[in-house]
């Protein structure tokens, strides 16, 4: 008789997990994909996510430019760092860090990208210019994985109104927009005025 082939999971699965010191706090850091999809995300939890307790959540996309190398043409690493700040203040909070460089376009056309700004085009006209939308992201994913943590109510950190409304359409209740505004600098002060005016994202002066 033939061995029967063994198959993969499939659906949402969390596939590692460890605990993560860091200055700002214990956190525990799992990986969770859905190989089937072919979406990933890492996942920092602080604290018990529960019914009781609405979990303070960032859901945050890669920029290797700014989260790693401390690019100033972006606020992306400010706002990580003031996220993981204040989910390690809370009582709980989930931090998705999702693999979404450039607003979806990918590392190589942010970096065409990063050319054309730098001829005198914003962050949106570039990405028009390479033949992609203002910002290509899709939060469906990251819906599931918050419901699979349990947090179907949150408190979102974000001035992205389009992430909301494709959480809430995604099952997830909004119960409080955080604001997520580190101070900015003079270089990302031109960045965020596109933020605000071409794509609607809630921020105060800059």
């Amino acid at each position: 008789m033939p061995r029967r082939k063994k198959t993969g999971k499939t659906g949402l699965q969390v596939v590692a997990q460890a605990d993560l010191p860091t200055r700002y706090g214990r956190f525990r850091v799992l990986g969770v994909e859905d190989k089937s999809r072919g979406e990933s995300a890492v996942v920092l939890q602080h604290g018990a996510i529960g019914k009781r307790v609405v979990p303070l959540v960032r859901i945050h996309s890669q920029c290797l430019t700014g989260d790693v190398l401390g690019s100033l043409r972006c606020d992306c690493r400010a706002q990580l760092e003031l996220s993981l700040e204040q989910i390690g203040r809370a009582r709980s909070g989930l931090l998705l860090y999702l693999p979404q460089e450039g607003r979806g376009i990918g590392l190589m056309n942010k970096l065409r990208a990063y050319q054309l700004q730098d001829d005198g085009l914003d962050t949106v006209e570039a990405n028009r210019e390479l033949g992609f939308g203002a910002d290509l992201r899709d939060y469906s994913f990251p819906a599931r994985v918050l419901r699979k943590f349990g947090a179907r109510r949150v408190r979102l950190l974000s001035n992205n109104p389009d992430k909301v409304s494709q959480l809430e359409r995604g099952g997830i209740e909004i119960v409080e927009r955080v604001p997520c505004q580190p101070r900015a600098s003079r270089l990302s002060r031109a960045y965020l005025r596109v933020k605000r005016d071409k794509m609607g994202h809630l921020l105060g002066r800059v």
